[in-house]
């Protein structure tokens, strides 16, 4: 295993603070009772509207629950339609795509009268919701072509399925099934499309609010409902990001007077920023200057800065697969690492803390220069007092990012005396006892990496001859054999077993007699390979 520098990318925004998983189009998650009743009347049958030749039944003007009550009403009440038409859309979309599923699987099955009434639906849906739509907003003249393509597919795919239930020549159901399947994929792919632009098209009345109005609580509400759109996934917020919505926060962020929006702002571009489109746009409208003066002006309120770490951590996440940001950022990072730090010793409470030390742990990883620089600001002695305060540093998420921090900064030899002068042993060897407290696969997770990051530094400090030695008097051979030999212990963590295995054959290394001799024939004599197969194959511990 390489003691370099650690390569475990930090958690982004997302997965710290909310979770999102990246599927096109998300549930929204209520009870499951009042969910059933909100979408009873999307999937219940609609055939009888064929009677009607799939003209979608009217929405009456008094109508308070409407399908898609679109307006194009400013202010309070007309941001709060547009929120909820934005949902509805979502709901419908799911819904139509729903039944497209169904009839991928049911196509391949041969299942022609399902397969029909499936068509039926899709068409009556898709129907209804362009219809809507149109009806109450002037759509896009892109939007239009799509729309129209997409009722003519529909039309063709109910249309060929019903020919399908009036024959049973095998040969013709084949070649209709490849048609079918064709004419199936088109539609997904052109009502995907269409939903975008409708999206869009929706979320540019959200931006022109937050544009056109001067009124705070006008823009404060329009920028809550763009934070709720970003928790339904990245696709939503590619589209956003696209829509322009990252240069219009930071033109809020540049205006003292929107000074009580700053945060509330700057959490709605970290969510944007999951994407590589939110980062661009961030660039382009110099993003990283404006999050640095923010941060370094200590007259700003704490969540403020809070919530611009949050942004720092989410674009210098490892997760990213750009770098085009990093020039930009490397101009001000004397900065933004000062104020983080400063902000990790200043928190007034654990989720203020963990973003702060989140962002410097993200920071790390791209240059030796951020790690001097915390040397040089006294970072550990700042960062390990808080490991004693449990008002900061309070889960196993903040205890990973301080670990991440101290494993990065241990490539450099002038970290070891520091580390000894603030007795950094002994707050290792607590991280690597590190339990979780319930159930939670996340946090279990992040117990695992606090005792593997423990290790890794444990290892690197330990090439000075002074920390092999105090770390020995301390009983940290003991405790590393106990994780390599009790798989309980490590919650059967195989890059926790690897980790402490090169922790302690380094401090073996140095000191050859703090090791038994069962436990170096076992643990330090063979091949590293060999070792770690004979410790993750036990099941029980022979401590």
């Amino acid at each position: 295993m390489s003691l370099d520098r650690m390569a475990t990318p930090q958690s982004s925004r997302h997965s710290s603070r909310s979770s999102s998983t990246p599927k096109r189009i998300h549930a929204i998650q209520v009870d499951s009772v009042q969910r059933w009743m909100e979408d009873l009347r999307h999937m219940t049958e609609v055939e009888c509207m064929c009677v009607l030749q799939s003209k979608p039944i009217g929405v009456e003007e008094d109508a308070g629950q409407g399908e898609l009550i679109v307006s194009g009403t400013t202010g309070a009440g007309g941001d709060h339609v547009t929120r909820n038409n934005l949902q509805t859309l979502l709901k419908r979309a799911l819904v139509v795509s729903t039944e497209l599923g169904k009839m991928f699987q049911r196509l391949e099955k041969g299942r022609w009268q399902r397969v029909h009434s499936t068509a039926v639906r899709t068409n009556c849906h898709v129907r209804s919701l362009v219809h809507e739509y149109g009806a109450t907003r002037t759509t896009p003249s892109e939007m239009q072509k799509y729309e129209k393509s997409l009722l003519e597919k529909c039309m063709e795919l109910t249309t060929i399925t019903e020919r399908c239930l009036h024959t049973e020549d095998e040969y013709f159901l084949k070649s209709m099934k490849e048609a079918i399947h064709e004419i199936l994929t088109d539609v997904s792919d052109s009502f995907s499309q269409m939903i975008d632009m409708a999206l869009a098209n929706e979320i540019q009345i959200l931006i022109r609010q937050m544009e056109a109005s001067d009124n705070v609580y006008t823009i404060g509400s329009a920028i809550s409902n763009l934070l709720s759109l970003t928790q339904d996934g990245p696709q939503l917020c590619s589209i956003i990001a696209k829509e322009g919505a990252v240069v219009v926060l930071f033109k809020i962020c540049r205006q003292d007077c929107f000074s009580s929006l700053y945060a509330q702002a700057l959490r709605t571009v970290a969510s944007i920023c999951c994407v590589e489109e939110g980062i661009n746009q961030l660039e382009k409208v110099d993003g990283i200057l404006c999050l640095a003066d923010i941060l370094t002006d200590e007259s700003c309120a704490e969540a403020a800065r809070a919530e611009a770490a949050a942004v720092v951590a989410q674009i210098t996440s490892p997760h990213h697969t750009s770098t085009q940001h990093l020039a930009s950022f490397l101009e001000s990072m004397q900065d933004i690492v000062t104020a983080l730090i400063k902000l990790c010793e200043s928190a007034s409470c654990g989720e203020v803390f963990l973003l702060a030390s989140a962002a410097l742990a993200n920071i790390t990883f791209y240059d030796s220069m951020a790690c001097e620089i915390l040397l040089q600001l006294n970072a550990i002695h700042i960062l390990l007092q808080a490991c004693c305060d449990r008002q900061r540093v309070d889960t196993p998420y903040s205890k990973d990012q301080v670990v991440t921090i101290l494993a990065n900064l241990s490539v450099l030899e002038q970290c070891a005396p520091e580390v000894l002068q603030e007795k950094g042993i002994e707050r290792l060897l607590l991280l690597l006892g590190e339990k979780p407290t319930s159930s939670s696969p996340s946090e279990g997770a992040a117990c695992e990496r606090v005792q593997q990051k423990a290790a890794v530094t444990l290892a690197r400090l330990s090439r000075d001859p002074e920390v092999a030695q105090t770390a020995i008097q301390l009983q940290a051979v003991p405790r590393l054999i106990e994780l390599c030999r009790s798989p309980a212990e490590r919650n059967n963590s195989d890059s926790v077993l690897v980790a402490c295995l090169a922790a302690l054959r380094r401090l073996a290394a140095g000191c050859p007699d703090s090791i038994e001799p069962s436990d170096h024939q076992q643990l330090i004599k063979p091949r590293l390979v060999d070792s770690f197969l004979l410790c993750s194959n036990m099941e029980e511990s022979f401590v």
